[in-house]
């Protein structure tokens, strides 16, 4: 499988998900400005969306959207645990998970990296962020390590590199002690410390 990514952007999620595996991959970077990939291809040839994620299956194939490529990983390497067991009710509130963070926060971040974005509309995406973190919080506030099952899943990566982005977008999550803690805990973990580290965000 080979994964085309943008250092820090939501590709990482992936990328923590296949260090999770422990199988062998491949990774590329994309200039989605460009279109290019770090190799010279075309990306938009590649995935006519153009932007990224995208994986290339080992038959070829190209699957893209974040959600859809987080849990096509949990379910081709389940002996990895990323997810709960497809039919249950944890997988359902897994994909609840997935989906309120690629809709709802993921998309709250948007203005705060668009160009052209004025000072008042990055404020006012500030205090959008702001409130979906507090939704966070009461979630994480009982104590759990994470979201679903008490078992890390592919949900928690996407979560973790979402709300890091706060470190990059002058908000301060120190106003969100467990959702935090709960940063802290997935970076501290292995599969995410290799995945930064080779999108060269970390030595």
């Amino acid at each position: 499988m080979k994964l085309y990514y943008k250092p820090g952007a939501c590709p990482l999620a992936s990328h923590i998900a296949l260090q999770e595996t422990g199988r062998p991959f491949e990774i590329e970077a994309v200039d989605t400005a460009a279109g290019r990939t770090e190799g010279g291809a075309d990306y938009l040839a590649i995935n006519p969306k153009g932007y990224v994620p995208a994986l290339r299956l080992e038959d070829g194939s190209i699957l893209t959207e974040g959600p859809a490529i987080l849990q096509y990983i949990a379910d081709s390497h389940s002996e990895a645990g990323l997810a709960p067991a497809a039919g249950t009710f944890a997988r359902a509130r897994m994909q609840e998970q997935l989906n309120w963070i690629g809709t709802e926060l993921h998309k709250a971040f948007g203005p705060l990296f668009r160009e052209g974005t004025s000072e008042a509309g990055q404020d006012e995406a500030r205090v959008a962020v702001a409130g979906k973190f507090d939704l966070i919080e009461t979630q994480l506030e009982d104590g759990r390590e994470w979201l679903v099952a008490d078992q890390f899943s592919v949900a928690d990566a996407y979560l973790f590199v979402v709300s890091n982005w706060a470190n990059f977008t002058g908000i301060d999550l120190a106003r969100w002690p467990y959702l935090a803690a709960f940063v802290s805990r997935t970076a501290a973990r292995q599969s995410a410390q290799a995945a930064m580290r080779a999108e060269g965000l970390i030595q």
